[in-house]
């Protein structure tokens, strides 16, 4: 620490310099004209280089520096990469080279110059003329990769994205996946909307909320931990194919793959039931890695995973029977289901329901073992409260989730739009609340009108665009793929 309060020292003492000699250490009047993508495309591939009457203008923070005396080496990091300079003092003058001296790693900069190769031949900018635009006080991380405090990187997710060209990666990566799905969605004639953050009844999610408070309604709201109830209101109004790409927020724990706040895509159809969305899903997630890693075939820890068509599809019960280590008359028997679940280590609550012993075992036993592209079917209807019952099976809905790594990515059903049925499900729920469950549902009076108003049929689907990008990044942690992660208070 006192080293390096002593660098912090002599980089204002260096700023203050600067005032006192009359140069603002933080001027905007510099326009970069170049990127360094622009200059590698314009001359990496030519051999010979004659531009000396070329100008380059580029400007970006010093990564690292060579120096030769009268001359020098810097890397140059901007938007879209690094470049190297060569600033050599009977190019730029004595008193620009002097002032040169002074610069830091972690400076930001602007520069004149022409493209030139090495003797090595790297292609690497000649400068004419170099000066300081931002004055970096904290020296740069030198082995930045060896913190061992990985929330040393979560927490300084700037310095991070500084020294770190695969983080910076991941979020440009990020950033096209959010813009592939956009795409796909509306060249498939979606509509794109925007629905409540704050909800007086927090509803379409089975989560516990975050609460607030608004002072001029003196109302207490509830930040939204689903955006599905507003956006079926949107298709009972006739705006038939719809879909948000939103931030949810739930009040539950912190893990590899959990983070309060995160993002989804959720999108509603009308005339559409859950095994069209399974279709869809299977041509949105090909698209998405052809375009974005240019396969079907990708490695995720160390696993391999293909998204080659068609997905396997399982039910909940045929899923426990493959991978578990029961037998379908012990999964059927409600006892014998109960005793094997407390074989396994599961602490379950008394009077737990078959639907959500089911599910627990799932959990359990099945879920971490589901590495391909899965699609498990026919869920419990005790615990999916907003999902149109099957026709043929009243115990079980017509809904989905798609596991891939052995993580849920997705969640889709044919929706319930019998106002009746949904009203008695939404009672239900409120007595599972009564009972102490704090993730249950509540009733949501507005939502029934809105059915008995008249819901096509639809099928909708909410895609977990964190977990995904984790996936097509090889990334061990939700952490690692959002910019700036939930984090315990940072001890001084």
């Amino acid at each position: 620490m006192e080293e390096l309060s002593e660098l912090l020292l002599q980089r204002r003492r260096k700023v203050d310099a600067l005032w006192e000699a009359g140069i603002n250490p933080y001027p905007n009047d510099f326009k970069p004209q170049h990127t360094s993508t622009d200059i590698v495309a314009t001359y990496g591939s030519v051999e010979q280089l004659d531009a000396a009457d070329a100008s380059i203008t580029v400007a970006g923070r010093i990564l690292a520096r060579r120096s030769f005396g009268k001359a020098a080496f810097i890397q140059l990091q901007d938007r879209k990469g690094r470049i190297q300079l060569y600033v050599k003092k009977d190019q730029i003058g004595e008193a620009a080279f002097a002032a040169f001296d002074a610069f830091d790693i972690g400076d930001i900069i602007g520069a004149e110059g022409f493209p030139f190769r090495t003797k090595t031949g790297e292609l690497s900018l000649h400068i004419r003329s170099i000066r300081l635009l931002v004055k970096s006080l904290h020296p740069l991380p030198e082995k930045f990769h060896g913190l061992t405090d990985v929330e040393t990187r979560y927490r300084q997710r700037y310095v991070d994205l500084i020294v770190n060209p695969e983080a910076r990666e991941i979020f440009i990566k990020r950033s096209r996946i959010v813009n592939l799905i956009r795409s796909f969605m509306t060249e498939r004639d979606f509509l794109e909307v925007e629905t409540p953050m704050m909800h007086q009844i927090p509803g379409g999610a089975t989560a516990r909320p975050f609460i607030t408070h608004h002072n001029t309604l003196d109302m207490e709201l509830y930040l939204r931990v689903a955006p599905e109830l507003y956006l079926k209101r949107l298709v009972v109004g006739g705006l038939e194919r719809v879909f948000e790409i939103n931030r949810n927020f739930r009040n539950e724990g912190i893990s590899v793959r959990h983070n309060p706040e995160f993002t989804m895509m959720e999108f509603y159809q009308a005339y559409a039931t859950y095994e069209d969305l399974m279709d869809f899903t299977e041509e949105l997630f090909c698209h998405i890695a052809q375009e974005v890693l240019g396969t079907l075939d990708f490695t995720n820890q160390g696993i391999d995973i293909s998204f080659e068509r068609p997905w396997k599809r399982l039910t909940v019960r045929d899923a426990i029977l493959e991978y578990g280590d029961l037998e379908a008359r012990q999964l059927d028997d409600y006892d014998l289901a109960l005793s094997y679940a407390r074989s396994i280590g599961l602490s379950l609550p008394d009077g737990i329901g078959y639907g959500k012993l089911v599910m627990e075992i799932f959990d359990e036993v099945v879920e971490h073992k589901l590495i391909a592209p899965t699609f498990i079917t026919a869920y419990p209807t005790e615990v999916s409260p907003l999902s149109r019952k099957n026709d043929h099976n009243p115990e079980i809905v017509d809904r989905f989730e798609l596991i891939i790594g052995g993580r849920e990515i997705a969640n889709a059903f044919s929706e319930l739009n019998d106002p009746v049925d949904q009203k008695e499900r939404f009672l239900a729920q409120v007595a599972e609340k009564d009972k102490g469950d704090e993730e249950a549902q509540y009733m949501d009076e507005d939502y029934v009108r809105a059915l008995e108003y008249g819901l096509p049929p639809t099928a909708g689907e909410g895609i977990g665009i964190d977990r995904l990008v984790m996936l097509l990044t090889d990334s061990p942690s939700i952490r690692d793929v959002i910019l700036f992660p939930q984090l315990r208070k940072e001890v001084k």
